[in-house]
Parts: C-alpha cells; structure tokens; sequence
C-alpha cells in the first residue's frame, strides 16, 4: 500500500484505504499508457515526415514527369515499400495503446466514481468532516479529483 494512505488517521477503514490503493494504481497505469501512446503517436509523425521527404527525394524529383513512373517507380522500389509497411505497423501500434488507454481510462473513471458515490458510506460521522483533507492530498499528490464526477 502507498505510504502515504498508510498515513492516514483512524477515520478511513482498511477497505476505504484499499479502494484508495485500487484509484491510485488505476491512475498510474492510466499515465503509464498514456506516455506510451504519445511516445508512438510522436514516432509516427517524425515517421511520416521521414517518409514524404524520402518519397520526394527518390521518387517525385527523379520522375516528376510522369505520375506513371512515380507509381511504378514506388511498387519498385523494395525500401518505400518496406518504410510504407513499417509505417502501417506504427499506426496500428498508435492505435493498439489508443484501446489500451480508453479502456484503463474508463476503468479508472468508474471506480472513481463509485468512491464518490459511495463516499458517504465510508466516511461516517466524524470521518464525514475530515474527509476533504484526504480528497484535497489524493488532488494534490496523485491528480484524482474526488469531489466531482465529471472528468
């Protein structure tokens, strides 16, 4: 458990603390997918520009004259094919951690939502005052807003 939900005072049970847990590894593996997403999206960009400077360089100024020779010239040419499948294979990685991060996104989004929603169940009585102490270090330490739902 992280130490700082190990911290907190007698207010918030063991299980409150677990969801906590759950909200927080959510949230890091959320951020996690996230960095990798735009890590391939970047690559793919720098990718792409690489690729229409290559095709302009080897192919439209050598045979600008005739889009015929441009498109043989392309099916040709074993390297623009192969740079032309290695892009597709980065856009459906691009895609891949896309799925990943909506799905990590929306799991992370439904249990904060149920600790919000259930938030007066496991903050009873006296916990019920000092529970924005916990909500305001779970915004500032980790970046999960619990007083509202919307994202």
């Amino acid at each position: 458990m992280d130490s700082v939900l190990l911290m907190l005072d007698d207010g918030t049970d063991e299980a409150t603390k677990q969801m906590l847990q759950n909200l927080i590894e959510r949230k890091r593996k959320l951020d996690k997918l996230h960095k990798k997403q735009m890590f391939f999206l970047s690559l793919f960009f720098l990718y792409t520009f690489l690729f229409i400077y290559l095709f302009y360089k080897k192919l439209l100024i050598p045979y600008s004259d005739s889009a015929f020779q441009i498109i043989s010239s392309f099916f040709d040419s074993r390297m623009m094919l192969l740079l032309l499948l290695a892009g597709a294979a980065l856009l459906g990685a691009v895609k891949i951690f896309r799925d990943q991060k909506d799905k990590a996104e929306e799991e992370f989004h439904a249990l904060r939502c149920e600790i919000i929603d259930k938030s007066k169940d496991l903050w009873k009585n006296d916990a019920w005052e000092n529970r924005h102490k916990i909500f305001e270090m779970m915004e500032r330490k980790f970046g999960i807003n619990l007083y509202h739902e919307s994202k």
